[in-house]
């Protein structure tokens, strides 16, 4: 039941993203497809109840509560950014908004970006962790051990991810040369000195 849940709430927030998107731009209703944006916490909500509810009721933990925890923590850490990225994107395509801008490509504004990127990553891992430890607390002895498991695993997301960004921070990528403005045919400017 609890991965039919999670299908379900990955395919659910894809469809209520792109009808909140469609209500707000093409159909030109800001409001409604703002509402229908807000919605999308429920389902994280929805399914932490459920999980919590199938625990009370006697079930023995496994990796599929473990997965619920750890969805609903990237819901949580990664969701924002993910619904504004796409709106970039949707609002350019159909409402004239400007082109969403792509990753830095390098110098300081790409070692802050890829800080900004782990920290979404370790929010959501670290809640994850959270939900877990929860739940192991709450099921107690060696039933939580698949939960365990599942927060070790977090543990590495989050070492994953200050790896990335310490070697930008210590090995940025060099920002990349403005190139030079091309001179018309017959300018009388001279060229731009080296």
């Amino acid at each position: 039941m609890i991965v039919t849940l999670i299908v379900v709430c990955e395919i659910a927030f894809w469809l209520l993203l792109a009808g909140g998107l469609a209500l707000r731009y093409p159909a030109r209703m800001p409001r409604t497809g703002a509402a229908v944006l807000l919605c999308e916490p429920v389902l994280e909500l929805v399914l932490l109840v459920a999980t919590a509810v199938d625990l009370k009721n006697g079930a023995q933990p496994d990796w599929k509560h473990g997965l619920a925890a750890v969805y609903v923590g990237f819901s949580v850490g990664l969701g924002r950014h993910t619904v504004r990225r796409v709106d970039a994107h949707v609002a350019h395509r159909f409402a004239g908004g400007p082109k969403p801008s792509r990753p830095p490509a390098g110098g300081p504004e790409r070692t802050r970006y890829e800080w900004q990127a782990a920290g979404r990553w370790i929010l959501a891992a670290a809640v994850a962790i959270a939900l877990l430890q929860g739940a192991a607390w709450y099921v107690g002895g060696d039933a939580a051990d698949p939960l365990r498991t599942w927060r070790q695993r977090m543990l590495w997301v989050i070492g994953i991810n200050l790896v990335i960004a310490l070697s930008y921070t210590f090995f940025p990528k060099a920002a990349p040369k403005a190139s030079e403005p091309s001179r018309g045919a017959g300018s009388d400017e001279p060229a731009p000195r080296r």
